[in-house]
This record gives structure tokens, sequence and C-alpha cells, in this order.
């Protein structure tokens, strides 16, 4: 069994505490390795090795060019490993093996992109309206990054932050969930192979008060990058809010999928299933409230509890497996307690809502698909994220109570609109309050595109050229064209 150490400051340490913690395969149950305890020491002694390498000429010398290509070498490695690497956070967390596999690839090709990115991005010259002075704006980077990531796709999201991060000039500490440490302590050992200079990257691992407040509070924290719950992502927004540190916050979600009568009814099917039970659910982007047009809902509810009956459970290291368990025993807690709250509130549980146990199912962290019918949104289960195999289905009549239903939630990370009318799908695009919607389609995500939410699902974007600049400040340079001032007492 192995037993993992900190990185600070370009070397393996042991954490200040002298304590480690058994880190559990949701599977088997079984310990698999020990994590370092981290502490407020450790993490303070992170961002200040991360602020030193900020100022460096290693680190602050490197142009845009050069940062480039260590990411490229960086993503090189990830590649390289990519099996490794997945075969890790597959026992970390549970996930399916086929989709894991396929998100470490994907990891790589973050990192590819924000390397071509890093010499792409520009400030301009102003037609400034003062004559005498030219006027130019630059980026430049923040300093240092927390990144902090949940339990449910680790190396993804943290991919996500890490790359733009890194790519603007700045230096990152991250701090992965308690619970899916391994695989971001295997990727920082790919780091300091990919050549980075001491203190730029750091791993520091630990338990939220113990080493994540620590982290945004430090004072030399410029930024933090938070995934994770509404309610996680408020207490860091307070921490940061003391010393206006720039926040980017990707929290929940209770994300309509809108199904109106003429849309292609298969393809519909197979976009709920995916929405809601790939991944056990645990997405926030998950499609967990389904919309359906009255005049097709029993029909759709009919086709979608065969196709989710059909669902091979079981061991997520298989190839074949479908639905595997929940990651944590906290959440598998959780998820039961809000199956029965839905059920107290009047909601019918037509598929699944209770665990499973027995041979095939390991210790036991599974809960069946849950489809619950006669859900109308002002229930608990129409509103509060479950994060887990549950699906809420809900009624409408026309465009506008859909409209109404989609937007009437805390929430706005994502949507779908499934329709074979463009008219239809243009109106209810410009409509829903969500950061990401789909049409006829769902959970397409990619490194090229912007991706956050409305309302309390978050602030700021991660993808695309805009995430980049999530992590750069603006400077605006005057240069005098005139020899003489002609009046100082007057403001020029």
């Amino acid at each position: 069994m192995e037993q993992f150490q900190l990185y600070i400051d370009g070397e393996w340490c042991a954490p200040s505490s002298g304590e480690w913690f058994d880190t559990v395969e949701p599977y088997s149950g079984e310990v698999w390795a020990r994590i370092p305890r981290g502490n407020a020491e450790d993490a303070n002694r992170a961002v200040e090795a991360a602020h030193r390498a900020f100022l460096s000429p290693e680190w602050s010398g490197l142009s845009a060019t050069q940062r480039g290509a260590l990411l490229r070498r960086f993503a090189d490695l990830i590649e390289v490993n990519a099996d490794r690497l997945g075969r890790i956070e597959q026992r970390d967390n549970g996930k399916l093996i086929a989709e894991v596999s396929s998100q470490v690839k994907n990891v790589a090709q973050w990192f590819h992109y924000y390397a071509g990115l890093a010499d792409k991005i520009g400030g301009s010259v102003v037609p400034i309206n003062k004559p005498g002075v030219f006027n130019y704006t630059k980026y430049e980077p923040l300093g240092v990054v927390v990144a902090i990531t949940p339990w449910n796709s680790p190396l993804s999201l943290t991919s996500w932050k890490m790359a733009p991060a890194l790519a603007a000039g700045n230096t990152i500490v991250l701090k992965p969930s308690e619970f899916t440490s391994a695989s971001l302590l295997e990727l920082a050992k790919l780091a300091e192979q990919a050549g980075f200079p001491r203190g730029v990257v750091n791993v520091v691992t630990g338990y939220g008060a113990e080493v994540g407040e620590p982290l945004v509070r430090h004072r030399l924290t410029a930024k933090v990058a938070f995934t994770g719950g509404d309610i996680g992502g408020r207490a860091v927004n307070r921490l940061a809010a003391e010393d206006l540190k720039k926040v980017t916050l990707e929290l929940g979600g209770k994300s309509p999928n809108i199904v109106f009568d003429d849309a292609d009814l298969d393809q519909a099917v197979k976009g709920a299933v995916s929405g809601v039970f790939a991944a056990s659910g645990q997405t926030c982007m998950a499609g967990s409230r389904l919309l359906l047009q009255e005049n097709i809902y029993d029909t759709f509810v009919e086709r979608l509890i065969a196709m989710v009956s059909e669902a091979r459970i079981g061991d997520p290291s298989q190839m074949d497996t479908q639905v595997g368990p929940i990651a944590t025993r906290p959440q598998w807690e959780k998820i039961l307690g809000m199956i029965q709250m839905a059920k107290d509130d009047g909601a019918t549980c037509v598929l699944g809502g209770h665990p499973l146990t027995g041979e095939g199912f390991g210790q036991g962290q599974f809960i069946a698909p849950t489809i619950f019918t006669n859900v109308t949104n002002d229930m608990r289960i129409a509103q509060q994220e479950v994060f887990g195999p549950v699906l809420s289905v809900i009624r409408f009549k026309n465009e506008d109570d859909a409209i109404r239903i989609a937007n009437d939630v805390d929430f706005g990370l994502a949507a779908a609109v499934w329709t074979r009318d463009l008219h239809r799908a243009f109106y209810c695009v410009d409509r829903i309050r969500a950061g990401t919607v789909w049409v006829n389609n769902y959970r397409s995500t990619s490194f090229t595109t912007p991706f956050g939410g409305y309302k309390m699902s978050g602030l700021g974007r991660e993808g695309g050229v805009e995430a980049l600049k999530e992590y750069y400040q603006t400077k605006s340079v005057w240069i005098t064209t005139q020899p003489d001032r002609a009046n100082p007492f007057i403001l020029g």
C-alpha cells in the first residue's frame, strides 16, 4: 500500500502533522493508499513557495512561448501515462473505467490547447481621445492561484484550472478532495518530470478546514479557482472577499432537460439517460429535472424506464459496466435521504429508490437508478442538488411553461432542449438562464468553449479563451509623445 507525500517547492515531503489518512476504494471498500494530512503550516509553505517561484527569473523570465513549450511537454507525459492515471483515479473515486480513460486522455488536450494559447493573447493599442500620448494595454499574470477540486472528476477539473493558470504565467497550489487525492499527487510527478521550475506547481492534501481555508486566506494568494457545491462555494467566496481575491466558482446545478413533443424521442431518451445516470449522477451538469411536454409524458416515461432498467450496474473497473458506485459513503447516505424526502413530499417512485447490495455490488455503496414522476417544481427534490442517480420528471404545457419551470430554481449551470423546430430551439435558448444550453444533445464539453453558471451555479468561466483571461489582470500604459505639458495644474 503506497504512502504518498506532499509536493511543495519542488520537494516531496511528509506533512507537518506527521499524520496520514486512508483512502478507500468505493467498490471494494478496501483501503488502498495513505494520503498525507496537511495543515495550515503546509498550506502556508506551499503558497510562499509558489510566490517565490512567481517572482523568480526561472519562471517569470520565461517567454509565453517557452511556457507553452513546458505545457506541451507536460501534456505529452499525461498522454503517455493516461492509462496509469486513469486506473488510479478510477480506484480512488469509483467512476467507470470507460469514462475515466476517456477523461484522462482529454486532460492532455486541455494542456495542449492552452499551450497553444499561451503566446496568442495580447493587449491592444487604444485609439485614445487624448492628443500627444500613446496608450496600449497588456495582460499580466495574477500571481499565486489556489485550485480546489472535488472528488467526482479530480484530474479533469484540475486541468480546467491548472492549464490556463500556468499558460498565463501564474504559479499554482492544488488542493484535491480528501476523498480523491492520489491522482493529483501522481499528476505532480509528471509536472516535475516535465521540468517546471520548483515551486510553480504544488500539491497539499488534507481536509478543508485544515488546508483549504488557510490556502484561501493566505495574503499571497491572488486567486482561488473552486469546483464544488454551492455551500462550499459561498464559503470560499466569503473568505476570498476579505482580501478582494479573484475567484472562479463552478458550483452546483439543477439542470432542466426539456423534451418537446416534436423531438426525436429515441434520441431524447438517450439524452435523458446520459444527462443524469452517466457517472451515477455525480456531475454538476446532471440533467436531474426532466421536463416533458404533457402529451408525450406517459410514452416517454415508459421508454425511459425500459432503457434504464437494462443498465449494467456493478464493478466500475470492467469496461462494459454502465453504472458504478457512489464515490463516498457520506454522499451515498445523503442521496438515500433525499430519495426518502421525495417520497415523503408526494413524488411517485417508478424505478429504483433503494440501495443495491449483494453479489456484484462490492461493499454496497450503490444506489439503484431512480426515477420520480408526478414531481412538481416546488418539491425539494426538484429544487435541491442530489448529485446522484436520481431523476425528477415534471410536466409542462408549452414553451413558456417549460421556460418558467426551467428558470424557477436557484441554479443556472446547464440546460437542454430537444426539438426539431429551429425557431422553438432559439426561442428557448434565448430565455433559459443557464451558462450552457445544449440542443438535441447533453453533457458535451470542450476545452475550446467556456463553461460556467448563472445564479448560484457560480462565477466566471472555465474553458476557451475566456478562461485564460480569468487568470490575467489588465494594465493600461500611457506614453507621452509631446515634450512639454501645457498646464501642470489641469488634468491632461
